[in-house]
C-alpha cells in the first residue's frame, strides 16, 4: 500500500459507504477519463455496497449486484460502459485473459472486487481502495493511486476524508 497519493476516509453506516461510492461514481462520470477502481477488503467489509454506490453515481439505474458467479457485469450509461468484476473465484492469471479482463480494464471505467488477487494485472490508471472494519458498520477506507493526485483523492473522498 505504497502509492504516490493517499487519503484516509471513514464511513459509519452502510449508507455512508454507498454515498461515498456515489460521490466517486459521479466524479468518474464527470471526469470522463478511464479509471480502474480496485477494491480490497475481507468478506463483509463493504466492497459490494461501495460498488453499488459507485455504479449509482456513475448513472446506472438498474439493480446492481456483485458478479460473484458471472465474474463480470456490464452497465450501459449514456453510450458509455461500466464494467464490474468480482475475481474472488479466479485463481490463475490465465483466467483473466479468458474473460477479456484486460480489454475491459484498460482505457475503460471498471470496478474490480478482490483486486489484491492480481495486483500486477491492473492498468496504470488504477485507484486502489482498501476497506477495513472499525465496528459493525463503520469502515476505515484508504484511497491510493499513482495515477490520480492527492487533490483528486480529497475531492473524491468529500466529507468522509479524515486525518489528512
Amino acid at each position: 500500500m505504497n502509492h504516490k497519493a493517499q487519503v484516509q476516509l471513514e464511513t459509519h453506516t452502510v449508507e455512508d459507504t454507498q454515498q461515498f461510492g456515489q460521490i466517486l461514481g459521479k466524479w468518474v462520470q464527470q471526469n470522463g477519463n478511464p479509471l480502474c477502481i480496485a477494491l480490497i477488503g475481507d468478506l463483509g467489509t463493504g466492497k459490494t455496497h461501495l460498488s453499488q454506490g459507485i455504479a449509482k453515481g456513475f448513472g446506472v439505474t438498474e439493480e446492481i449486484t456483485s458478479p460473484t458467479f458471472a465474474i463480470m457485469n456490464t452497465y450501459d450509461v449514456n453510450r458509455t460502459h461500466l464494467y464490474h468484476f468480482d475475481v474472488y473465484r479466479l485463481d490463475d492469471i490465465s483466467e483473466l485473459e479468458n474473460i477479456g479482463f484486460y480489454e475491459y480494464t484498460e482505457d475503460c471505467v471498471s470496478i474490480v472486487e478482490w483486486a489484491d488477487k492480481f495486483p500486477d494485472e491492473l492498468p496504470d490508471e488504477t485507484m486502489w481502495i482498501y476497506l477495513k472494519p472499525i465496528g459493525d458498520t463503520s469502515r476505515f477506507i484508504i484511497l491510493g493511486s499513482d495515477y490520480l493526485t492527492a487533490e483528486d483523492l480529497v475531492e473524491i473522498g468529500g466529507p468522509y476524508v479524515v486525518g489528512n
